[in-house]
C-alpha cells in the first residue's frame, strides 16, 4: 500500500541520515588529524634544521681548537701575553661551549618526542580512516536500498505520488499536533538576537532548493548544511553535522528557544532545522524535497541548540 511504501521510504531516509553523519563526522575526524600530522612533520623538520646547525657550530668550535694547536689550556695560559683575558675568554668559551651542548641534547630530546607523537599520530589517522571507509561503504549499501524504494516511487502515476506526499504531510501534521497540545507553544515567546535574524534570512531565501547529500550550498544542501552556512552568513562557526551541532552547541530548553535556534531531531541527532517562530522551522527535509518550512514538532524532538551563545561547556 501507499502508507506502506511512505513508512519504508522514510525508514530508509532516517537510516541514510544517520549514515550520511557518521561518515561526514568520521571524515571531519581524519580531516583534522591529517592536520595534525601536518603540523607535527613541520615541527619536526623545523627541529632537526636547528640541531643540524647547532651541531655544525659545535663541530666548528672543535676544529678551530685544533687549528689552534691542541695545546692544552694550562700551556696556554702559561704562554699567554693576557693571562686574565685569556682565563676571561677561556670562561666563556667554556660556558658558550656547554650551552650548546646542552642546547643540542634538549633539541633531540625533543626531537625524539616529536617522532613519538609523529607515529602515534599517523597511526590514530589510520584508524580513523579505516573508520572513514566503513562509514562510506554503511552509507553507500543504505543508499542503494533507498534507491531502490526511490524507483519505486518514480514509478507510481502522478496522482499516485501526490497521494503519497498528502501521506507525508498528514503524517507531519499529527506529529505537529500532538506537539502543539502539550501547550509548549504557550510558553516560547522569545524575540531573535540580531544574528539570530540574519540566520533566518539566509535560511528562508534558500526555500525551494533541492536536498542533496552531503551539499552545503549555493544550489543544494542537506539539512545541517542548511543550518552551518546560515549561521555562518551570520559571522557564527557551527559544527558541520547535526550530530556535531547538537553535541558542542549550548542547549536550552525548548520552552526557551528563540527564533534562529536550531532544533535537532531523532535519537540520533540525524537532523536538524532553523526555529523560526510561531511553531515553525526551515528545514532541507530529504532526498527528492527541497527546503521547506514546515511544523516544528513534525519530527520527534531530541532537543534545542544555541548557536549565538558561544562553545557548549561540559
Amino acid at each position: 500500500s501507499l502508507e506502506d511504501l511512505r513508512k519504508r521510504i522514510r525508514r530508509l531516509h532516517d537510516r541514510v541520515g544517520s549514515a550520511t553523519d557518521a561518515y561526514n563526522a568520521a571524515d571531519t575526524q581524519a580531516t583534522k588529524q591529517r592536520e595534525k600530522i601536518d603540523d607535527l612533520e613541520r615541527r619536526v623538520t623545523s627541529t632537526r634544521r636547528n640541531l643540524a646547525a647547532l651541531r655544525k657550530r659545535a663541530g666548528a668550535v672543535a676544529r678551530a681548537q685544533y687549528r689552534a694547536g691542541g695545546l692544552p689550556p694550562e700551556a696556554r695560559l702559561v704562554l699567554s701575553e693576557d693571562p686574565e683575558s685569556f682565563l676571561r675568554d677561556a670562561g666563556l668559551a667554556r660556558r658558550g661551549h656547554q650551552a650548546t651542548k646542552s642546547l643540542v641534547n634538549s633539541l633531540a630530546a625533543t626531537e625524539e618526542r616529536l617522532d613519538g607523537y609523529r607515529r602515534d599520530a599517523k597511526q590514530r589517522y589510520a584508524d580513523l580512516k579505516r573508520n572513514r571507509e566503513r562509514k562510506a561503504d554503511a552509507k553507500k549499501r543504505i543508499g542503494k536500498q533507498l534507491k531502490k524504494a526511490e524507483r519505486l516511487e518514480s514509478r507510481l502515476t502522478a496522482d499516485r505520488r501526490e497521494q503519497l506526499r498528502e501521506l507525508e504531510r498528514q503524517a507531519a501534521y499529527a506529529r505537529q499536533l500532538r506537539w502543539l497540545r502539550t501547550g509548549v507553544l504557550e510558553e516560547i515567546d522569545a524575540e531573535a538576537s540580531a544574528q539570530g535574524r540574519k540566520a533566518i534570512a539566509y535560511a528562508t531565501a534558500q526555500m525551494g532548493k533541492d536536498y542533496e547529500w552531503g551539499a552545503e550550498g549555493p544550489t543544494t544542501y542537506d539539512c545541517s548544511g542548511l543550518t552551518m552556512r546560515a549561521w555562518e552568513a551570520a559571522g557564527v562557526t557551527v559544527p558541520r553535522t547535526s550530530q556535531e551541532q547538537w553535541r558542542q552547541l549550548p542547549h536550552v530548553d525548548v520552552e526557551d528557544m528563540r527564533p534562529g535556534d536550531l532544533i535537532v531531531y531523532k535519537a540520533d541527532a540525524s537532523h536538524v532545522g532553523m526555529y523560526l517562530g510561531d511553531g515553525v522551522m526551515v528545514h532541507a527535509p530529504r532526498t527528492g524535497r527541497q527546503i521547506t518550512v514546515q511544523g516544528a514538532g513534525s519530527y520527534p524532538i531530541l532537543g534545542v541548540v544555541r548557536p549565538d551563545d558561544g562553545p557548549r561547556q561540559d
